[in-house]
């Protein structure tokens, strides 16, 4: 009797869902301890980790599932599915924050990057003030932004997944 191979869509969906509920929560805790407009290195590196974690977590449940087998096109397939879907919920998060809990979000965050163009020395007062502006109008644009480099970082994710839980059966 043939052993049905598991779907690689409902476990990127099952483990995207995980992903973005960790993710969010976790820029929930940063936004009531008003952490949500730094931009810590350390945040940086957890929210690597735990991404790094669940989609490994995902692609070893899916080759468990799958009889013990996994190619890397399904580990690539895994990797960028659960960062899509966590990248969603990502950017409905970002959402919410900018337009319910914390509406100068993008203003606050906008001069906190022109901030930082102006101690390197190259901009004039007028460039910073135009940056600004122009980076509030143009906030949405990083939604796009953080969706393609979501499934970019799960593509690489399950590339290093797939490479090291591969296995094939013998022939």
């Amino acid at each position: 009797m043939e052993q049905i191979q598991p779907k690689t869509g409902k476990y990127s969906l099952n483990y995207g869902l995980i992903l973005g509920a960790i993710g969010v929560a976790f820029s929930l805790m940063l936004f009531l301890v008003d952490a949500h407009t730094t931009n810590s290195p350390v945040v940086q590196i957890v929210n690597i980790v735990i991404s790094v974690a669940i989609i490994f977590w995902g692609i070893l449940s899916f080759r468990k599932a799958n009889g013990g087998l996994l190619s890397i096109g399904q580990a690539l397939k895994l990797g960028a599915g659960i960062s899509l879907i966590a990248g969603i919920l990502s950017v409905l998060y970002l959402l919410l924050l900018s337009n319910v809990l914390d509406p100068d979000f993008a203003r606050v965050m906008t001069e906190a990057r022109m901030a930082e163009a102006a101690a390197s020395g190259n901009m004039t007062p007028e460039q910073i003030e135009q940056g600004v502006e122009m980076g509030e109008k143009f906030f949405w644009f990083g939604y796009p932004i953080i969706l393609i480099m979501s499934v970019v970082f799960g593509l690489i994710i399950g590339l290093v997944g797939g490479l090291i839980f591969k296995k094939t059966e013998e022939a």
